[in-house]
């Protein structure tokens, strides 16, 4: 395990290098299914800012082939506790640091027992690595045909990510921080969500708590809501976890706002997600409930379409696990035309 502290290199060899990458990102129809702009920055987030209520501890995680890496933010208290502390693990890392603020972290930290924060992103500054995340929250390898009829093979490596958080990232992050291991959690969106289920559908004892929202069920023509799906329910053992479901009011009732039908990504990704109704998720949340040893809330948010629902939902597992103000009001347009991570 390779383990760094260091700011990611911004020279302009690397910025030319990576502007290259980002083009040939662009070049494939699943980024651009992924999210609308794929060269967001994160830009300045909590993560630059001076430690007030929280201190934030970097490590970097290679792949054993050195071609992935991934960069993990841990947000602990600066306040040290001989207890031992909850601990939220977060996917999509760089863009849940964009929903932190100072004042979000100040409420976390005056709570009995402040919870350890763990931002699971790729080493570099995107927002959203559609590519990388593609690759590493799903367990279904997707066969679907891009915008010129071509067909394209991408996923399947949840489980290969999974071994990765278990080996090495948690490890690593127990190494920093007092974490009771009772008390875990895995939260996702989109994509993200999906490989909360799939977590849950094949190791439930890795986690306490899974929080999904809005997750991507139709992905590979709604294979997560096949086999596997049907063996956790029929075989389950009752090993006790909580499940979150949350999705958006919009996208609940297939509103995804305004489309350019002319063009032919478009067209693809909307052919891509038919794989699913859209209130998919709220009929797994009633499957899910019949689960032994499950306790499953499904929550809906009025209004809201896919993109908004990251920093809502990831507000609203803050309030649910930690008793924090629920800010997910705040988050967002009420709006189904944003899919800005689907």
């Amino acid at each position: 395990m390779k383990s760094s502290v260091l700011p990611p290199c911004r020279g302009p060899l690397v910025s030319g290098l990576a502007a290259l990458m980002m083009g040939l990102l662009l070049a494939t129809p699943y980024a651009y299914a992924q999210q609308r702009n794929p060269l967001q920055k994160m830009g300045q987030t909590v993560l630059d800012e001076p430690a007030v209520s929280y201190r934030f501890e970097r490590f970097v995680i290679d792949s054993p082939d050195q071609q992935r890496r991934w960069r993990v933010n841990v947000a602990i208290p600066a306040k040290a506790s001989k207890t031992p502390a909850p601990v939220l693990y977060a996917l999509d890392g760089n863009a849940v640091a964009m929903v932190l603020d100072q004042p979000l972290l100040a409420e976390l930290a005056a709570r009995k027992s402040p919870p350890v924060l763990v931002l699971i992103g790729y080493d570099n500054d995107l927002r959203i690595d559609s590519a990388a995340r593609t690759r590493d929250y799903t367990a279904w390898i997707d066969r679907a045909d891009d915008e010129s009829g071509k067909t394209q093979a991408v996923g399947g490596g949840a489980a290969a990510f999974l071994d990765v958080i278990e080996r090495r990232i948690k490890p690593e992050v127990e190494r920093r921080a007092n974490i009771d291991h009772q008390q875990q959690a895995l939260w996702g969106h989109s994509l993200g969500g999906l490989f909360v289920l799939s977590s849950l559908y094949t190791r439930p004892a890795a986690f306490q708590y899974y929080l999904s929202a809005s997750p991507s069920l139709w992905w590979s023509q709604g294979a997560p809501l096949g086999d596997v799906e049907q063996q956790f329910v029929q075989n389950a053992h009752g090993q006790p976890a909580k499940v979150w479901l949350m999705l958006g009011g919009a996208e609940r009732v297939g509103d995804r706002g305004k489309r350019d039908m002319s063009n032919p990504r478009v067209v693809a990704h909307l052919r891509r997600i038919g794989g699913a109704t859209p209130d998919a998720a709220m009929q797994l949340s009633e499957r899910l409930g019949n689960v032994p040893g499950l306790s499953v809330q499904y929550r809906e948010f009025p209004g809201l379409g896919h993109g908004p629902m990251l920093p809502a939902s990831f507000h609203a597992a803050l309030h649910e696990l930690y008793g924090v103000t629920d800010r997910s009001a705040d988050d967002g347009q009420p709006t189904g035309g944003d899919n800005a991570a689907e």
